[in-house]
């Protein structure tokens, strides 16, 4: 009898546990998220000492790994090109600007994505919720066609929170389809994604790459979110009322930044929504959920903050190419601690495809380095080099920015060595007091400066002149050559 009563209490629990609960069994591969925000600052999270109100974030950051030195590009599309392949941008001619609306310009079909290569280990589906920004004027640059299984969002950056629209025409997306829902976008973005974790869970391992516009420009927030921050509609809004191409034709607060701190709380809060999710369906435990920024603060909005970072968005300074990160992987990671490794957004891919168990590898060499040693503690660190781009390198204590003038918006006189471990606010020029490390530097950097590519992304405004958008911004040309 006793017997039977400890049978009947485990297969109560078998059942109350459900598939999800039971899919967390040894060996399985892990579900992953990565949740990328848009010019966010290292200051705009609590955990950085910042004001704006994120404690989602800073509990994730209690919980998982928070990644202290987390590199990016200087700008967006190179940051998400990278992401997604393993490799520097540079290699396909995206290094310096953005794909804008006006642009022909995709990411080489020859580059092989990475919900591509899980596909290849069992993740049957693989979805791109958010903006994509790689390429939209040729069907073969569609998230569908590069490894996708479902695409819900955005083609261009910088659209409309409220109407979805950029350049006139909504640009608002499921798969192939115009998607004429309504909603603040970063709202619908988190309904997409808690509506997928709901379906893929119990069908094979799922890849979801959440790439929320928040809180890029235009600043626009919700009314329920600005009161946090004291806003009061008989107040004037900031800006002018006819201003509508930069600033959205509602959303706007008081002050600037008001409405950007509401629209960082509202984010935080719909990333909440989907760790929630996670938990209730008892599959957060082997679900590696990722968050990062996808480059630094964009200088002309007030109220972001690169905190102690100098520089922000368009430059390699730390400011610019230094975000908060964060990892957590309960079955697979020791959480609740600082890791201070050297790594960033070309080693997702690899790091990505070794804990799914990605035997094959893609066919263009990878740039990045898988960080799964450090993070599951058989490493204590890896020694290597990480290229910033536009004349900048760093490795795991030393920094050099060139004076060679690759990025205009680095002004300076003479090559800049720093020594970034014990100075984060590159104040202090040590490059004539370690010439033999300035030497190493320098020759590793020419390196990489040099590389060619075949395609270049064109200036940011060549083409704008004269440009009327698609309808609906559906793509229907498909070329077959690159």
């Amino acid at each position: 009898m006793k017997y039977l009563n400890k049978l009947v209490l485990l297969l109560a629990l078998c059942i109350w546990q459900g598939p999800g609960a039971q899919a967390q069994t040894k060996g399985k591969k892990p579900n992953i998220i990565i949740i990328l925000a848009d010019d966010m600052g290292w200051g705009d999270v609590g955990y950085h000492g910042g004001s704006i109100k994120t404690p989602v974030l800073d509990q994730l950051a209690k919980d998982g790994v928070e990644l202290n030195r987390f590199y990016v590009a200087a700008v967006c599309s190179p940051t998400r090109a990278g992401l997604l392949t393993g490799r520097y941008p540079d290699r396909f001619g995206l290094r310096t600007t953005v794909i804008p609306p006006w642009s022909s310009f995709g990411v080489d079909t020859k580059e092989v994505f990475l919900p591509e290569m899980l596909a290849k280990a069992g993740y049957k589906n693989r979805a791109v919720l958010g903006k994509w920004h790689l390429g939209h004027a040729d069907l073969k640059y569609h998230p569908l066609n590069r490894g996708f299984t479902h695409f819900y969002g955005h083609l261009n950056g910088a659209i409309d929170y409220f109407t979805h629209e950029r350049e006139g025409e909504l640009d608002w997306h499921n798969d192939f389809k115009p998607s004429r829902d309504k909603g603040y976008s970063t709202d619908l973005l988190t309904d997409e994604a808690v509506r997928n974790i709901k379906s893929y869970n119990g069908q094979s391992p799922f890849f979801i790459y959440l790439a929320y516009n928040a809180p890029h420009g235009p600043l626009q927030a919700k009314e329920e979110d600005m009161k946090e921050y004291g806003y009061d509609p008989a107040k004037p809004s900031f800006g002018k009322k006819n201003n509508d191409e930069k600033e959205g034709k509602v959303g706007r607060g008081n002050t600037p930044e008001m409405t950007y701190a509401a629209m960082v709380t509202n984010m935080d809060r719909n990333i909440g929504r989907i760790l929630q999710t996670l938990k209730d369906l008892k599959i957060d435990d082997n679900t590696i959920v990722l968050f990062h920024s996808d480059n630094g603060p964009a200088p002309e909005i007030k109220g972001s903050s690169s905190g102690k970072l100098r520089g922000a968005k368009f430059t390699e300074w730390e400011g610019g190419v230094r975000v908060p990160a964060i990892i957590r992987w309960p079955a697979g990671f020791k959480g609740g601690s600082v890791n201070n490794q050297l790594m960033g957004y070309i080693d997702i891919m690899p790091t990505l495809l070794e804990v799914a168990g990605v035997a094959e590898k893609p066919k263009n060499p990878l740039d990045g380095i898988s960080m799964a040693p450090v993070l599951t503690g058989k490493q204590k660190e890896i020694q290597r080099s990480f290229y910033l781009g536009s004349g900048t390198i760093l490795n795991n204590t030393w920094k050099l920015v060139s004076a060679k003038g690759l990025n205009p918006r680095i002004k300076l006189d003479e090559d800049h060595l720093f020594q970034i471990v014990k100075d984060p606010s590159e104040k202090n020029n040590v490059a004539q007091a370690n010439p033999a490390i300035y030497a190493d530097l320098k020759k590793q950097l020419d390196v990489f400066d040099n590389i060619k590519s075949p395609f270049e992304v064109p200036p940011y405004g060549e083409g704008r002149k004269g440009f009327v958008a698609p309808k609906d911004w559906q793509i229907t040309q498909h070329t077959g050559k690159k």
